[in-house]
């Protein structure tokens, strides 16, 4: 059987000693055989303490050192270049709380790439999915008119209709794509300047009035605001944040219901701006994900309103950008407030 290393380590420290006792004892008995007494027995009681002290530590220290070498040589995740001889000390339990704050920086480094490894594979899997369908969509109705529906002009039409409707979708998924690899890859360049916050609402209520009419729902401010309401940010990209949360209201808000768009003080140096709407609500298990990209609560009705699943993810980008917060509170049947902070123009 093969030795412990320990073993072999005290076996060799036990020669060393062994041999330095008998040496010390000849030159001793040599040096002062005619005068061997209590003083020659502390000098070389002394002596034999004092050497074998340095001889232990540097054993130890040799001992330990190869031994944790070996460990980073071995592993690949480790660099030897790392580990100085000098830093290995016999304090066992100030090297092992160095080592373990050596693999926890290590264990989180691996979990990182692992999370990143597989949202790298959910995201692809998403893209292929959402790209998937409208394809499969306008490919069959393409496939219909080739096989002669072209002839009936009344197919035809309704055919080129839903296909159009197919290749809008197919664009709103590459654009929002090429926004957020924008926005992750080069980052966002914001053209900051002062607005009326309430103005940009009032736009934004003005063009989706028509699609919130068909499904009776109805779009307004919490209040009547006598004054304008200033703020600093890129006026532009707000008003994407603002077009994401209201088309979402609208989306998944219930019939008859209402959005209202509120504008208040946050603190002495910001404004908050929540929109609020009594549609179905949201599941408290999917509220930390909802701002992930291709996140959806409900897959098939999600599929059936359309859009691209980008749109919250780009909301947090764009008010991130801006160094602002974006809030969500929502009770399941009940409505959802989505809300985001905003400069105080001066």
């Amino acid at each position: 059987m093969k030795i412990k290393k320990t073993y072999s380590y005290a076996l060799w420290s036990a020669v060393y000693l062994t041999m330095l006792t008998v040496v010390i004892a000849l030159i001793s008995y040599y040096f002062f055989s005619n005068y061997i007494g209590a003083v020659s027995v502390f000098f070389s009681i002394v002596v034999l303490f004092v050497i074998s002290f340095f001889i232990i530590q540097y054993r130890t220290e040799h001992f330990i050192y190869r031994r944790l070498k070996k460990i980073y040589e071995d592993v690949s995740i480790l660099d030897v270049n790392d580990l100085r001889r000098d830093s290995v000390t016999t304090d066992i339990e100030k090297l092992s709380k160095r080592m373990q704050r050596f693999v926890e920086g290590k264990r989180l480094e691996i979990k990182s790439l692992t999370e990143r490894d597989s949202f790298r594979r959910d995201f692809l899997g998403n893209v292929a999915h959402e790209l998937k369908t409208p394809l499969f969509t306008v490919q069959g109705y393409i496939l219909t008119l080739i096989e002669g529906a072209v002839n009936d002009k009344e197919i035809r039409t309704k055919y080129l209709e839903r296909a159009n409707k197919g290749v809008e979708r197919l664009v709103a998924v590459i654009k929002d794509l090429d926004m957020i690899a924008k926005l992750e890859n080069d980052g966002m360049k914001l053209n900051k300047d002062v607005f009326n916050i309430l103005e940009l609402v009032q736009n934004v209520f003005d063009m989706f009035e028509m699609r919130a009419k068909k499904r009776n729902i109805i779009l307004k401010f919490d209040r009547i605001h006598e004054f304008p309401v200033f703020v600093k940010g890129d006026a532009e990209k707000i008003e994407q944040v603002l077009i994401n949360l209201i088309v979402n209201s609208i989306k998944y808000g219930k019939p008859n219901g209402t959005t209202i768009v509120a504008v208040e003080s946050y603190n002495e140096n910001k404004f908050i701006v929540k929109t609020i709407d009594n549609g179905e609500g949201i599941k408290p298990q999917h509220l930390s994900r909802l701002f992930e990209r291709f996140y959806r609560v409900d897959q098939s009705r999600s599929r059936e309103q359309g859009g691209s699943g980008l749109g919250l993810s780009i909301v947090k980008h764009i008010i991130e950008a801006h160094n602002e917060t974006i809030l969500l509170k929502s009770t399941y049947g009940e409505g959802s407030e989505f809300s985001f902070t905003l400069e105080k123009a001066k």
